[in-house]
């Protein structure tokens, strides 16, 4: 089966439409504040708007409010939503929404117990962790703590690129691959030629 790619990050309409036009999956809209990749709904109302056909839209929350979700989902046309903080498995489900479930992955981080604990989660995201950073760190991590067992289930994200997209699919067989930094020419902006770079390395596998 083909690894789904999702590209993350999308703050410009020109930018989603690259990234489908190259064959992402899924695209990232990050409504975190402090991230320079947060947009607003009127923003996100403008990228999705301009995606073709069968392009899955991602929004990305922190920690963030019932209100804060409830006023994206009310007003944006949202597929699934990526809990990217401390979110509970209540929090995570009190949408009645396909979601994401990301884990940034500490040294304690036990994956199976995760997956047992958000099994209503339609796929868990595994992230590098820095310390203060919920995520687009740009840092990669040991893949081989990624159980075998759970790899149909897993997004694989943290410090993709190029010229480890194919490594990194070998080694874990994920569902799929998050990306963001490794495909941009600077926080927020993504680079055309790096994302078809991805992309052929992806379909390299």
């Amino acid at each position: 089966m083909r690894t789904r790619v999702k590209i993350c990050g999308i703050t410009r309409p020109e930018d989603g439409l690259k990234a489908a036009n190259f064959g992402a999956d899924a695209i990232g809209l990050v409504f975190y504040p402090k991230s320079p990749r947060a947009v607003t709904i009127e923003q996100a109302q403008i990228i999705v708007a301009a995606l073709p056909a069968f392009v899955t839209v991602v929004a990305l929350f922190v920690d963030a409010t019932k209100d804060e979700v409830m006023q994206v989902l009310s007003q944006v046309n949202i597929d699934i939503i990526q809990f990217h903080g401390n979110e509970s498995v209540q929090d995570c489900e009190q949408y009645r929404r396909r979601y994401i479930k990301a884990i940034r992955m500490t040294d304690e981080v036990d994956l199976n117990k995760i997956a047992e604990q958000y099994v209503g989660a339609t796929a868990i995201l595994v992230d590098s962790y820095q310390k203060g950073v919920p995520g687009g760190t740009g840092e990669s991590f040991d893949w081989q703590r990624i159980p075998k067992e759970l790899a149909g289930n897993i997004i694989l994200a943290g410090g993709l690129e190029s010229d480890n997209v194919a490594s990194a699919i070998k080694t874990v067989r994920p569902y799929a691959v998050d990306v963001s930094s490794g495909v941009e020419s600077e926080k927020g902006i993504k680079d055309e030629s790096k994302i078809e770079a991805f992309m052929r390395g992806v379909i390299s596998v």
